[in-house]
Protein backbone atom coordinates (compact mmCIF):
# COMPACT_ATOMS: atom_id res chain seq x y z
CA UNK A 1 0.00 0.00 0.00
CA UNK A 2 1.96 3.50 -1.18
CA UNK A 3 1.16 6.97 1.01
CA UNK A 4 2.13 10.26 -0.41
CA UNK A 5 2.28 12.64 1.56
CA UNK A 6 1.36 15.47 0.28
CA UNK A 7 -0.22 15.48 -3.32
CA UNK A 8 0.49 18.29 -4.89
CA UNK A 9 0.20 17.04 -8.41
CA UNK A 10 -3.38 17.65 -10.44
CA UNK A 11 -3.40 13.88 -11.60
CA UNK A 12 -2.46 11.06 -9.53
CA UNK A 13 1.65 10.02 -10.37
CA UNK A 14 1.16 6.66 -11.90
CA UNK A 15 3.06 4.80 -8.97
CA UNK A 16 -0.26 5.94 -7.06
CA UNK A 17 -2.51 4.22 -9.26
CA UNK A 18 -0.68 1.16 -9.51
CA UNK A 19 -0.92 1.01 -5.61
CA UNK A 20 -4.63 1.40 -5.75
CA UNK A 21 -5.32 -0.99 -8.51
CA UNK A 22 -3.17 -3.94 -6.86
CA UNK A 23 -4.14 -3.34 -3.27
CA UNK A 24 -7.62 -2.11 -3.78
CA UNK A 25 -6.20 0.71 -1.32
CA UNK A 26 -4.54 3.94 -1.31
CA UNK A 27 -3.75 6.59 0.88
CA UNK A 28 -2.94 10.58 0.37
CA UNK A 29 -2.14 12.60 3.37
CA UNK A 30 -2.77 16.46 4.24
CA UNK A 31 -5.15 16.81 1.21
CA UNK A 32 -8.01 18.87 2.52
CA UNK A 33 -7.63 22.26 4.03
CA UNK A 34 -8.94 22.99 7.27
CA UNK A 35 -10.77 25.58 6.84
CA UNK A 36 -13.09 23.10 4.46
CA UNK A 37 -12.91 20.97 7.31
CA UNK A 38 -14.02 22.60 9.80
CA UNK A 39 -17.12 23.81 8.13
CA UNK A 40 -17.94 20.48 7.88
CA UNK A 41 -17.54 19.72 11.71
CA UNK A 42 -20.22 22.39 12.16
CA UNK A 43 -22.53 21.77 9.96
CA UNK A 44 -22.24 17.75 11.50
CA UNK A 45 -22.43 19.30 15.32
CA UNK A 46 -25.62 21.39 14.36
CA UNK A 47 -27.29 18.97 11.97
CA UNK A 48 -30.93 17.96 13.04
CA UNK A 49 -32.48 14.42 13.21
CA UNK A 50 -34.49 13.34 9.85
CA UNK A 51 -34.95 10.06 7.78
CA UNK A 52 -31.32 9.96 7.04
CA UNK A 53 -29.63 10.67 9.93
CA UNK A 54 -28.93 8.02 12.67
CA UNK A 55 -28.12 9.37 16.33
CA UNK A 56 -27.28 7.54 19.37
CA UNK A 57 -27.45 9.69 22.72
CA UNK A 58 -27.69 12.94 21.51
CA UNK A 59 -24.26 12.24 19.42
CA UNK A 60 -24.85 11.95 15.14
CA UNK A 61 -23.04 8.97 14.05
CA UNK A 62 -24.39 8.71 10.38
CA UNK A 63 -25.95 10.76 7.80
CA UNK A 64 -26.80 8.80 4.74
CA UNK A 65 -27.39 10.95 2.00
CA UNK A 66 -25.14 13.61 3.35
CA UNK A 67 -25.15 15.70 -0.52
CA UNK A 68 -28.67 16.89 0.44
CA UNK A 69 -28.63 16.71 4.02
CA UNK A 70 -25.44 18.63 4.56
CA UNK A 71 -24.44 21.38 1.96
CA UNK A 72 -20.66 21.39 3.47
CA UNK A 73 -20.00 17.69 2.63
CA UNK A 74 -21.14 18.53 -0.84
CA UNK A 75 -19.15 21.64 -0.73
CA UNK A 76 -16.22 19.33 -0.06
CA UNK A 77 -17.11 16.43 -2.09
CA UNK A 78 -16.75 19.53 -4.89
CA UNK A 79 -13.62 20.67 -3.79
CA UNK A 80 -11.04 20.80 -6.70
CA UNK A 81 -8.29 18.42 -4.84
CA UNK A 82 -10.80 16.06 -4.24
CA UNK A 83 -12.53 16.30 -7.78
CA UNK A 84 -8.34 15.20 -9.40
CA UNK A 85 -8.08 12.37 -7.20
CA UNK A 86 -11.45 10.96 -8.18
CA UNK A 87 -10.89 11.69 -11.83
CA UNK A 88 -7.63 10.33 -11.59
CA UNK A 89 -8.86 6.76 -11.13
CA UNK A 90 -12.18 7.03 -13.12
CA UNK A 91 -12.05 9.39 -15.75
CA UNK A 92 -12.51 13.02 -16.59
CA UNK A 93 -16.36 12.21 -16.54
CA UNK A 94 -16.06 11.60 -12.54
CA UNK A 95 -19.16 11.93 -10.69
CA UNK A 96 -19.77 11.77 -6.98
CA UNK A 97 -22.91 9.02 -6.56
CA UNK A 98 -23.40 8.82 -2.72
CA UNK A 99 -22.06 10.60 0.14
CA UNK A 100 -22.41 9.01 3.94
CA UNK A 101 -21.24 11.09 7.37
CA UNK A 102 -19.62 8.47 9.88
CA UNK A 103 -18.60 9.17 13.31
CA UNK A 104 -17.15 6.62 15.42
CA UNK A 105 -17.54 8.33 19.41
CA UNK A 106 -17.38 7.40 23.06
CA UNK A 107 -21.56 7.11 22.51
CA UNK A 108 -21.61 5.22 19.51
CA UNK A 109 -18.58 2.59 19.23
CA UNK A 110 -19.50 -0.13 16.54
CA UNK A 111 -17.93 -2.65 14.85
CA UNK A 112 -17.90 -3.51 11.09
CA UNK A 113 -17.55 -7.20 10.09
CA UNK A 114 -15.23 -7.83 6.71
CA UNK A 115 -18.07 -7.11 3.94
CA UNK A 116 -17.99 -5.83 0.31
CA UNK A 117 -19.80 -2.57 -0.96
CA UNK A 118 -22.33 -4.27 -2.94
CA UNK A 119 -24.68 -1.68 -3.74
CA UNK A 120 -24.95 1.46 -5.21
CA UNK A 121 -27.35 4.20 -4.87
CA UNK A 122 -30.20 5.14 -8.23
CA UNK A 123 -32.64 7.87 -9.08
CA UNK A 124 -35.59 4.82 -9.38
CA UNK A 125 -35.79 1.34 -9.55
CA UNK A 126 -36.02 0.22 -13.35
CA UNK A 127 -35.41 -3.48 -14.03
CA UNK A 128 -32.43 -4.29 -15.69
CA UNK A 129 -30.63 -7.30 -16.88
CA UNK A 130 -27.62 -8.37 -14.10
CA UNK A 131 -28.86 -5.51 -11.80
CA UNK A 132 -30.59 -7.25 -8.12
CA UNK A 133 -31.47 -7.28 -5.10
CA UNK A 134 -33.44 -4.08 -4.88
CA UNK A 135 -33.73 -2.22 -1.40
CA UNK A 136 -34.74 1.59 -0.08
CA UNK A 137 -32.55 2.83 2.73
CA UNK A 138 -33.41 6.11 3.93
CA UNK A 139 -35.78 7.00 0.82
CA UNK A 140 -33.33 5.93 -1.54
CA UNK A 141 -33.09 3.29 -3.96
CA UNK A 142 -30.03 0.56 -3.70
CA UNK A 143 -29.43 -1.98 -5.85
CA UNK A 144 -26.39 -4.53 -6.49
CA UNK A 145 -25.04 -3.56 -10.14
CA UNK A 146 -22.51 -6.31 -11.88
CA UNK A 147 -19.03 -6.45 -10.39
CA UNK A 148 -18.32 -4.85 -13.55
CA UNK A 149 -19.72 -1.37 -12.48
CA UNK A 150 -18.10 -1.37 -8.68
CA UNK A 151 -14.93 -2.32 -10.44
CA UNK A 152 -14.79 1.08 -11.99
CA UNK A 153 -15.63 2.75 -9.26
CA UNK A 154 -13.77 4.28 -6.40
CA UNK A 155 -14.43 5.44 -2.62
CA UNK A 156 -12.69 8.49 -1.31
CA UNK A 157 -12.70 8.32 2.65
CA UNK A 158 -11.94 12.09 4.22
CA UNK A 159 -10.72 12.33 7.37
CA UNK A 160 -12.23 15.03 9.81
CA UNK A 161 -9.96 13.40 12.88
CA UNK A 162 -6.55 11.73 13.22
CA UNK A 163 -7.46 7.70 13.15
CA UNK A 164 -4.86 5.18 14.60
CA UNK A 165 -5.51 1.51 15.17
CA UNK A 166 -6.47 2.48 18.93
CA UNK A 167 -10.21 4.79 17.27
CA UNK A 168 -11.39 1.93 14.83
CA UNK A 169 -9.42 2.69 11.57
CA UNK A 170 -10.34 0.70 8.55
CA UNK A 171 -9.03 -2.13 8.01
CA UNK A 172 -8.50 -4.17 4.65
CA UNK A 173 -7.18 -7.06 3.09
CA UNK A 174 -5.12 -5.97 0.30
CA UNK A 175 -6.26 -7.43 -3.22
CA UNK A 176 -9.01 -9.05 -2.39
CA UNK A 177 -11.16 -6.73 -4.86
CA UNK A 178 -9.54 -8.36 -7.68
CA UNK A 179 -11.79 -11.28 -7.31
CA UNK A 180 -15.17 -10.07 -7.92
CA UNK A 181 -18.25 -10.32 -5.93
CA UNK A 182 -17.51 -12.37 -3.20
CA UNK A 183 -19.27 -15.76 -1.29
CA UNK A 184 -19.32 -15.91 2.65
CA UNK A 185 -17.09 -18.93 1.94
CA UNK A 186 -14.39 -17.02 -0.17
CA UNK A 187 -14.65 -14.15 2.37
CA UNK A 188 -13.69 -16.40 4.83
CA UNK A 189 -10.94 -18.07 2.34
CA UNK A 190 -9.12 -14.26 2.11
CA UNK A 191 -9.64 -14.08 6.34
CA UNK A 192 -6.96 -17.25 6.59
CA UNK A 193 -4.77 -16.30 3.72
CA UNK A 194 -4.12 -12.69 4.17
CA UNK A 195 -3.13 -10.16 7.00
CA UNK A 196 -5.41 -7.43 7.36
CA UNK A 197 -3.76 -3.73 6.92
CA UNK A 198 -4.47 -0.93 9.14
CA UNK A 199 -5.32 3.05 7.30
CA UNK A 200 -4.08 4.88 9.40
CA UNK A 201 -4.36 8.36 8.29
CA UNK A 202 -4.16 12.14 9.89
CA UNK A 203 -6.68 14.44 10.02
CA UNK A 204 -7.10 16.09 6.31
CA UNK A 205 -6.27 12.88 4.65
CA UNK A 206 -7.63 10.57 2.24
CA UNK A 207 -8.21 7.23 2.33
CA UNK A 208 -9.04 5.47 -1.31
CA UNK A 209 -10.34 2.45 -1.70
CA UNK A 210 -11.77 0.11 -4.25
CA UNK A 211 -15.70 -0.91 -3.41
CA UNK A 212 -14.78 -4.57 -3.31
CA UNK A 213 -11.60 -4.47 -1.43
CA UNK A 214 -13.27 -6.58 2.16
CA UNK A 215 -12.70 -4.04 4.43
CA UNK A 216 -13.81 -3.83 8.01
CA UNK A 217 -13.00 -2.05 11.36
CA UNK A 218 -12.85 -3.30 15.01
CA UNK A 219 -14.40 -1.09 17.98
CA UNK A 220 -12.33 1.99 19.31
CA UNK A 221 -10.30 0.79 22.10
CA UNK A 222 -9.65 4.54 23.08
CA UNK A 223 -12.62 6.02 21.80
CA UNK A 224 -13.01 9.73 20.47
CA UNK A 225 -14.17 11.27 17.77
CA UNK A 226 -13.44 9.35 14.07
CA UNK A 227 -15.13 10.93 12.00
CA UNK A 228 -15.23 10.76 8.23
CA UNK A 229 -16.55 11.88 4.89
CA UNK A 230 -17.55 8.77 2.41
CA UNK A 231 -17.66 9.79 -0.95
CA UNK A 232 -18.19 6.83 -3.63
CA UNK A 233 -17.13 7.90 -7.57
CA UNK A 234 -18.13 6.64 -10.82
CA UNK A 235 -16.71 7.60 -14.50
CA UNK A 236 -19.40 5.70 -16.38
CA UNK A 237 -23.37 6.11 -16.82
CA UNK A 238 -25.51 3.32 -15.79
CA UNK A 239 -27.57 1.07 -18.75
CA UNK A 240 -31.26 0.64 -19.29
CA UNK A 241 -31.99 3.98 -18.16
CA UNK A 242 -30.71 3.39 -15.09
CA UNK A 243 -29.48 7.00 -13.28
CA UNK A 244 -26.83 7.29 -10.30
CA UNK A 245 -29.11 8.85 -7.62
CA UNK A 246 -26.99 12.06 -7.30
CA UNK A 247 -27.62 12.84 -11.35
Amino acid sequence: MTTMNPMAHTTAPPEFAKALDRDGVSMVEEIVPPDALGDLIAAIESVSASQAVRQRKNGTFAVRNALHEVAAAAALANHPAIQSIAQSVVGPNSLITRAIIFDKNPNANWAVPWHQDTTIAVMEKIDTIGFGPWSVKAGVVHVQPPAEVLERMVTLRIHLDDCDASNGALQVLPGSHRDGVLSSEQIDNWKQRVAPVTCEVQVGGVVLMRPLVLHASAPAVSPRHRRVLHLEFAGDPLPGGLRWASA
